[in-house]
Formats: structure tokens, C-alpha cells, sequence
């Protein structure tokens, strides 16, 4: 018995004594590193970028031609609208750029110096030559100031054209393509309400003289309730009729939906 407890007390002493070198071993490589990266001339600064930390801030860098790969497709969006090879002076507007001035006489032609915009080509009228910088005629007036006929509007179909006072609304307009103004050319304008739903005044004229004993004129109009009353009261015995022929053919009963006759 006391044999065998001395052998397992040997066999104890030997593993301590394992452990214990092999910790020893471990604790000294950990302070030789510690220390060697202490003493290294790389303590306190940045550290340097890797081949792909490298590579990475190369594509990104703002040296890259980024906008340069963006910039036709910019271009594109008024180039593939504005004709090449052509007159400067026959250009959109949304094609050339001008330094207009105000010191013109309003209504009186005025000259002012463009030049096409990047990616249009044209030439001059004189020496049939591509022009970068020419000079272009306009008459001295501002885009709201242009007729109506060079301007496009949005209509409302919101108010009353049948009305006193004629009411009007706000609209925003802009200016034709190939008209040149000063100033910008989209613009708020006050206009009158003059809208059309598609009723024409001719047929409600003819349906009222034919047939508006039966309210048919009522009707084609939209009002559903004076065409009912005209209907059951044959047209208020005759009455209602010549009295509707009267203010249809003068104009003043309209569509229902307060829009202008055709």
C-alpha cells in the first residue's frame, strides 16, 4: 500500500513538473514578442495600406474619370434632341446658350452672343464653317411677353367658362422649342377659363329645335335633371322648349361641365 502511494506521488511531481516547464517556455515567448514589438520603429504610427487596402483607394480616388463617364449620358439628354451639321441660328433654344442683356428696346430686334452647347455642332449662315461662338437676332421682349401662339400652357379643366365674371386660373407655361426670348422660359401666367369638353353648339342648337320637347338637348348637355323635368312635362307644354331654343342658340346655356362649345 505504501508502495503504490509513492508511485502516484512520483507520477504527480512529474506532470507538475511538465506543466509547470512548459508555462514557463510559453510566458517567455509572450515577453520577447511584447517587447520586440515595443522597440519597433513601427510603435505609434500608421500602419502602412496592404496590396488591397491600396487597390481599393485607387478606385475610389476622385482622379478616376468618374464624371467624365457620366457626362455623356447628361449630354445626352439635350444632344440627342438638338439636330448637328445645321444652322446656328436655326438651333432650340434648349441647344445653345446666350448672354442676353436687358438694355435692349423693348419689341425691337437685338443681337446677343451664343454659343451651342457642348456636344452640338453647326455652322454659319456666311462661310458655311462650324461655329463655336455666334451671334444670334432677337426681338427684345421677355418669354411672358411672347404671343400666345409661341408658348404652351396647362389647361385647367377645374373652372367655370360660363361665368360672371369670367373666372380665370394660374397655369405654367413654356415657350416653344424654336422661339428664342429673354428671360426664363417657364413662366406662371394668369389666363382665362376657356376649356372645351367636346360638346359642339350646333348639335345642341339642332337637338333643342327637334327634339327638345323630350329634353334631348337637356341631355347632350349633362344636365340630367332639366332633361327629366323638359321629358315628363313635354317640354313645359312648348314653352320650356322655345324658351331653351332661344338661350341655346344666343349662347347662354352651356355644357353642364362649365366648358366652351366647339
Amino acid at each position: 500500500m505504501t508502495t503504490s502511494i509513492q508511485i502516484f506521488r512520483g507520477e504527480k511531481g512529474r506532470c507538475l513538473k511538465a506543466h509547470g516547464i512548459f508555462i514557463l517556455l510559453f510566458t517567455d515567448v509572450f515577453v520577447q514578442n511584447v517587447n520586440g514589438y515595443m522597440t519597433s520603429p513601427h510603435v505609434g504610427q500608421d500602419p502602412p495600406y496592404s496590396r488591397d487596402a491600396q487597390y481599393s483607394a485607387v478606385i475610389s480616388s476622385p482622379l478616376v474619370p468618374a464624371a467624365a463617364s457620366a457626362s455623356p449620358t447628361g449630354m445626352d439628354s439635350y444632344a440627342s434632341k438638338c439636330p448637328s451639321g445645321g444652322l446656328c441660328s436655326k438651333l432650340p433654344a434648349h441647344c445653345i446658350s446666350c448672354s442676353y442683356h436687358h438694355n435692349c428696346s423693348y419689341g425691337k430686334p437685338a443681337s446677343f452672343s451664343c454659343k451651342p452647347k457642348r456636344g452640338v455642332h453647326c455652322i454659319g449662315e456666311a462661310d458655311q464653317q462650324q461655329q463655336t461662338n455666334f451671334s444670334l437676332t432677337v426681338t427684345c421682349q421677355f418669354c411672358w411677353q411672347l404671343d400666345a401662339s409661341q408658348y404652351r400652357c396647362n389647361t385647367s379643366t377645374s373652372c367655370m367658362t360660363v361665368s360672371c365674371p369670367r373666372q380665370r386660373y394660374n397655369t405654367t407655361c413654356n415657350v416653344v422649342d424654336h422661339v428664342h426670348c429673354i428671360g426664363k422660359r417657364k413662366f406662371q401666367k394668369r389666363l382665362y377659363c376657356n376649356w372645351t369638353g367636346g360638346y359642339k353648339w350646333s348639335t345642341a342648337l339642332a337637338l333643342s329645335i327637334t327634339l327638345g320637347g323630350f329634353g334631348a338637348d337637356r341631355f347632350y348637355l349633362g344636365q340630367w335633371r332639366e332633361g327629366l323635368g323638359k321629358l315628363f312635362s313635354f317640354g313645359g307644354l312648348g314653352i320650356w322648349t322655345l324658351i331653351d331654343v332661344l338661350l341655346i342658340g344666343v349662347g347662354y346655356v352651356g355644357p353642364a361641365d362649365g366648358s366652351l362649345y366647339i
